[in-house]
């Protein structure tokens, strides 16, 4: 079992910057694939970014390419999201999650996910 708890989230302006953080719970961190989905008032849950459990590939969505960045830190069981060049249509529900498949986990299919910290970009 995988709890996963997010922070980072708040209210910042066009062009401003914000990390997210997932915490996880366990000793197995380093074995799970880690993501991040967002979630727009009306809109279903798209994919951000996802990293392999090896640290070494990465995965991002054409909308937040060259704007945000995934990292782990497996020593501090945590996955971060930098987020540069924010937009208002960044606004959403930040999710983390984690699976052992990274396919799966791309698809939105995790088996395990935070409870979501709210991103919001003012115009």
């Amino acid at each position: 079992q995988v709890q996963l708890v997010e922070s980072g989230g708040g209210l910042v302006q066009a062009g401003g910057s914000l990390r997210l953080s997932c915490a996880a719970s366990g000793r197995t961190f380093s074995s799970y694939n880690m993501g991040w989905f967002r979630q727009a008032p009306g809109k279903e849950r798209e994919f951000v970014t996802a990293m392999h459990l090896s640290g070494v590939n990465t995965y991002y969505a054409d909308s937040v390419k060259g704007r945000f960045t995934i990292s782990r830190d497996n020593a501090k069981n945590t996955v971060y999201l930098q987020m540069n060049s924010l937009k208002p249509e960044d606004t959403a529900v930040y999710y983390c999650a984690a699976d052992l498949d990274i396919i799966r986990l791309r698809l939105g299919r995790g088996d395990y996910w935070g409870q979501g910290t709210q991103v919001t970009v003012s115009s």
